[in-house]
């Protein structure tokens, strides 16, 4: 099985920068496109952005575009979500996922490894 794990969140302030990683212990993951989602208490889980499996091709929501950004270095068997200028609305659990495809998009169906979630927090 396919097992992601996530790293790198905590509690900034506003304006102040993260970055975080996401790895797979399994080969496969380097060949699988990989989404960033984000939830807060009381919304539904909200599509961050997505990278496919040469990092080529990069989608981000609107809420974020030109903020975060996001990279990955197959070498490495990373994928990382670098986050530029955060708000408190950007407050939530982020969640890396990996597609069954090696190309996705925004639709939660694609995805079908999960981690476990980090905890970001940003304080006005």
């Amino acid at each position: 099985q396919v097992q992601l794990v996530e790293s790198g969140g905590g509690l900034v302030q506003a304006g102040a920068s993260l970055r975080l990683s996401c790895t797979a212990a399994d080969s496969s993951f380097v060949n699988r496109a990989v989404g960033w989602f984000r939830q807060a208490p009381g919304k539904e889980r909200e599509f961050v952005g997505d990278i496919d499996w040469k990092g080529l091709f990069i989608n981000y929501a609107d809420s974020v575009k030109g903020r975060f950004a996001i990279s990955r270095d197959n070498s490495k068997n990373m994928v990382y979500l670098q986050m530029n200028s955060l708000e408190p609305d950007d407050t939530a659990v982020y969640s890396c996922a990996a597609s069954r495809f090696n190309t996705a998009g925004s639709r939660l169906s694609d995805y079908l490894y999960w981690g476990q979630g980090t905890q970001v927090t940003v304080s006005s």
